[in-house]
């Protein structure tokens, strides 16, 4: 496959996993529809925002997954670098789709968030921090930890759901559910990122604070995926490469 068409893919399945996860947050984590005099709350809360996230990696798995392998993360392409599955020259045009699919996700939500009067990006706009723009305050150090030992996971999960020695046609389920996990785990802590592309496409449009501290959420999930990549190439691929 053409690694223009490749692109593409990669572009469309990031402007979905942001538009689709960051858009259950914004729009439907919280939301109080009137009822006779009272208002009653039919928003989806952490647990559906965690499975938002999971079920846009998993339909775009499906969709894409055959055509550009279905990274959708700066992260993930360069953990699959480090465990010898991706070439390294085609490691920036992944990463330049994945970031503008993220913006275009997060520019077509702040359009749609916008229509509604009271809207304010000073709810965040599901962008990730740290500190006091943490959900539940969690300082630098615990966020940083989290998201380093939460993309480190997900990579192996990724890693052995893909390997030619597992299940056939079951990758995009474990991955899914495999990132629904650990929002469940992350989303208290730093509003969940383990993916620079979704934290930058929101942080773009609050700027300010988050613009601040986007560094967190692009060198965490990076060395995170750094260490799965290489900590399965060299306990399990060269088991594989034998077998």
């Amino acid at each position: 496959m053409q690694l223009t068409k490749r692109c593409a893919a990669e572009g469309i399945g990031t402007f979905w996993l942001v538009f689709g996860g960051c858009g259950s947050a914004v729009l439907a984590a919280s939301f109080a529809a009137p009822l006779a005099d009272t208002a009653v709350n039919f928003g989806i809360g952490f647990i559906g925002v965690a499975f938002a996230f999971g079920l846009t990696v998993l339909t775009m798995a499906f969709a894409i997954g055959h055509i550009s392998g279905c990274h959708l993360n700066p992260a993930v392409s360069v953990g699959l670098v480090a465990g010898g599955r991706f070439p390294v020259k085609d490691l920036l045009p992944y990463v330049v789709s994945q970031v503008v699919g993220g913006l275009a996700g997060a520019a077509v939500l702040y359009f749609i968030a916008s229509g509604k009067e009271g809207f304010t990006l000073a709810d965040g706009f599901a962008s990730n921090g740290y500190g006091e723009h943490s959900p539940g305050g969690y300082s630098l150090g615990a966020c940083f930890l989290a998201e380093v030992v939460l993309t480190f996971m997900f990579l192996m999960i990724i890693l052995g759901a893909t390997d030619r020695r597992a299940p056939a046609g079951f990758a995009p389920i474990a991955i899914g559910l495999g990132l629904t996990l650990i929002h469940l785990v992350g989303i208290p802590v730093t509003n969940l990122s383990v993916n620079p592309a979704r934290s930058t496409g929101p942080a773009m449009f609050v700027q300010d604070w988050a613009l601040a501290q986007l560094w967190l959420f692009w060198v965490a999930p990076v060395i995170g995926a750094i260490i799965a990549g290489v900590a399965y190439k060299t306990c399990f691929e060269s088991e594989a490469a034998g077998a």
